[in-house]
């Protein structure tokens, strides 16, 4: 399978592993599935991380390579694609972040792995 990860399942694998469920934990650790970042959640850590709402033991340009390339992360490209159907997503939603993060989902046909409702509104294959 091509798992997706959400920001925050990326975070916790990373840095609270403890926090994800069986199911993800499970997906994650199996060698015959592809783990995806992408870009978005890169842009969502860091915002937050300069904002000072997300800690880190590093600066994110140092961090985030370091967790991707540990965990063997492929990297999601922003489409033209997954923007213009961002913006053709029910208004169920509002968050930016989450709502480009469902339409990559979509257009690529990832399973999507993060514990968050709304993406299952968006009709965005879930796993948690």
């Amino acid at each position: 399978m091509r798992l997706l990860l959400d920001t925050c399942t990326f975070l916790w694998l990373a840095g609270q592993p403890a926090r994800l469920s069986a199911a993800a934990t499970a997906a994650i650790n199996d060698p015959q599935n592809e783990l995806f970042l992408s870009d978005t959640s890169v842009w969502e850590i860091v915002l937050k991380h300069t904002a000072g709402k997300l800690p880190l033991p590093e600066t994110p340009r140092l961090w985030i390579p370091k967790q991707a390339e540990f965990f063997q992360l492929q990297t999601v490209r922003i489409s033209l694609s997954a923007l213009f159907t961002c913006g053709e997503l029910p208004p169920t939603h509002l968050d930016p972040f989450d709502r480009l993060l469902a339409a990559q989902a979509l257009v690529a046909g990832f399973q999507f792995i993060s514990p968050d409702p709304p993406f299952r509104t968006f009709g965005v294959n879930c796993l948690w």
